[in-house]
């Protein structure tokens, strides 16, 4: 069964760094799901609840080193929740420290282009809620992924410009807050927030 989660594996994260993703979910044990893309976020850790244990999802999309940072990511809110259940912050000092320890295998396999490895060490000095929250790894990180035609990112668009996502919703690119711009969507009237490296369809 692990081999089978490793071979799966390999097609979504570096070669080298299936195996030690395989033994975590088998370990865990965890329900590890490849989720369809999300605009506002890589990854989702759910704890066990009622008859259903651990629970990871990681976008199907992302290339294999953002996929890696992300379920290195969902996998320390599983070690802490183990650790510590409630009584620990989702985001506090118990989930970084796990974060760098599960992270250290994968440095010592030199696992990461330099230009990503820096991006995650600076990263892991003070890691954020999330990897896309973090806007230098995010850049680095989507400098690896295949050319999208049609794409653009929100901080490219004009202050008013409308565009959409792939589901066909249609938003108008309004002011930025501290660190994401409010954007209304054009059918509803509805206020959302976007982050700037949000990658959208300009029309």
């Amino acid at each position: 069964m692990i081999e089978k989660t490793r071979l799966a594996l390999e097609k979504y994260v570096p070669k080298q760094a299936a195996p030690i993703i395989a033994r975590w979910i088998h370990q865990a044990p965890c329900l590890f799901k490849i989720s369809k893309s999300r605009t506002s976020k890589f990854g989702d850790y759910r704890s066990p609840y009622k008859d259903k244990g651990h629970r990871i999802s990681v976008n199907h999309n992302l290339n294999p080193y953002a996929f890696l940072v992300t379920t290195v990511h969902e996998f320390a809110h599983l070690k802490t929740w183990n650790e510590h259940r409630t009584k620990a912050k989702p985001h506090g000092i118990e989930w970084k420290q796990n974060f760098k320890l599960l992270m250290k295998p994968f440095f010592e396999m030199e696992v990461f282009p330099d230009d990503v490895r820096q991006a995650v060490l600076s990263y892991l000095a003070n890691p954020a809620a999330s990897s896309c929250s973090d806007l230098t790894l995010y850049r680095i990180l989507k400098q690896y992924d295949h050319p999208k035609n049609g794409h653009v990112r929100v901080e490219e668009l004009a202050l008013g410009s409308a565009f959409a996502l792939p589901n066909g919703r249609i938003f108008k690119k309004g002011e930025k807050n501290r660190t994401r711009f409010r954007c209304e969507e054009l059918a509803t009237g509805k206020i959302y927030l976007f982050s700037p490296v949000a990658e959208v369809f300009k029309l």
